[in-house]
């Protein structure tokens, strides 16, 4: 009798009903307090918050810099001056000099710029607050045309596509070693893969800190970027390997999720490539270059590891899927980088990377749970372990710029 009772007095009141009361009583109490709240005491009592962020800056042409600025902070910013070296200059705004929260807008400065020089702008506000930004080496910003295209693309296939095919020549290698040392290498490509996936949380949280407006907030960003990336592949993995009566499939499928895994991180090596010479460091841009080259070899080596003792169908064509799956994306990377970096995508991307590499990782280590069995083995994974972590340690010595 009771349980038809509280069916009817359900059945009377819709379920989406109940569940929008919390909410409309949550925006009523918002507008309360922003119509009828102390704001406007503190509000005379203090100056407002103003944050901006020069998020790019870009020499277009000779005779011209522009500056893609966002307001970080919590209130409208007016842009009233702008000095370039020292100088008091002429400029434009739009869309407006007064800049909402979260707004962007884009400074225009006819300044004759030196090339090779270095020049720092200053920017005022209506309030006196003060942001400088610097430009390390003025010269020419690429633009999207045959001519960089192709180059920033010849940039990815040094970097990228060629070391990861020079590293997938050690399959025959592998096919040749114990199945001992041959968990010696999977243990390796841990060691590879746990580098790489700390070293781009590293990059991420860099850049988060320094670089991406505070209401964009950063870690919250690689958190959903690193995780999201994680439970993704997580889940088609499983999609993918379940009701597999053998487990050729399921290491064929590791080793894709592993050349994926580094491929998103290599788009983020090719952002920092494509930025570095998009402002002018051609000198940072070639050593970025030739320690990524050394550094993506090894990367090969940890996609062929799973599949080594296996006789995949059309082999060929399967590393060479999977090699361009790992190099490609640092075409794409470099592309990004010289044309429309932004600190906040490139914090998502290599958060992405990130989740993805620690995901292969999970994978590497529950199929190398299964195969070591004794003692000998578990040292031989220690041992490949700690390899990998150095040798991605002594080629990263290249790259510490």
């Amino acid at each position: 009798m009771q349980e038809t009772q509280e069916k009817q007095a359900r059945g009377r009141t819709p379920t989406w009903v109940i569940g929008t009361v919390p909410l409309l009583l949550l925006g009523a109490l918002v507008w309360v307090f922003l119509t009828y709240g102390p704001l406007g005491v503190f509000q005379a009592a203090f100056p407002p918050v103003e944050e901006l962020s020069i998020q790019r800056i870009v020499l277009p042409e000779p005779g011209v810099i522009q500056l893609e600025i966002i307001n970080g902070g919590p209130d409208p910013v007016t842009v009233a001056q702008v000095l370039v070296d020292e100088a008091y200059w002429v400029h434009t705004i739009e869309p407006a000099r007064t800049i909402p929260r979260l707004g962007r807008a884009t400074i225009t400065i006819p300044y004759s710029w030196v090339e090779g020089d270095t020049h720092e702008i200053m920017l005022i506000t209506a309030t006196g607050v003060t942001f400088t930004a610097e430009i390390a080496v003025a010269t020419e910003s690429p633009k999207p045309n045959a001519l960089y295209l192709g180059t920033f693309t010849l940039l990815g296939i040094y970097v990228g596509v060629i070391p990861v095919g020079i590293g997938l020549l050690w399959f025959p290698f592998l096919r040749r070693i114990t199945r001992r040392w041959l968990n010696f290498f999977l243990a390796l490509t841990v060691g590879l893969l746990l580098f790489l996936g700390v070293d781009a949380v590293a990059e991420a949280l860099e850049l988060a800190a320094e670089q991406v407006p505070g209401p964009f907030q950063g870690v919250a960003l690689i958190l959903i970027g690193g995780l999201g990336t994680f439970l993704a592949l997580d889940a088609f993995v499983r999609w993918t390997t379940s009701g597999a009566r053998d487990e050729t499939r399921a290491r064929l499928v590791l080793a894709y999720m592993i050349a994926l895994g580094i491929g998103l991180h290599n788009l983020g090596e090719g952002l920092a490539i494509g930025a570095a010479y998009a402002v002018g460091e051609i000198s940072l841009g070639a050593f970025l270059v030739l320690g990524f080259m050394l550094h993506n070899t090894t990367e090969g080596l940890a996609i062929v590891a799973p599949i080594a003792k296996d006789r995949p169908a059309r082999l060929l064509g399967h590393l060479a899927a999977m090699g361009a799956l790992a190099g490609a994306p640092t075409i794409a990377g470099t592309w990004i980088g010289g044309f429309t970096y932004s600190p906040i995508w490139a914090t998502f991307f290599l958060a992405v990377g990130a989740g993805a590499i620690f995901q292969v990782v999970h994978a590497i280590g529950k199929l190398m749970r299964q195969q070591s069995d004794d003692r000998a083995s578990r040292l031989f994974n220690a041992a490949g372990l700690m390899a990998g972590l150095v040798i991605m340690y002594v080629t990263g010595l290249l790259v510490t710029a």
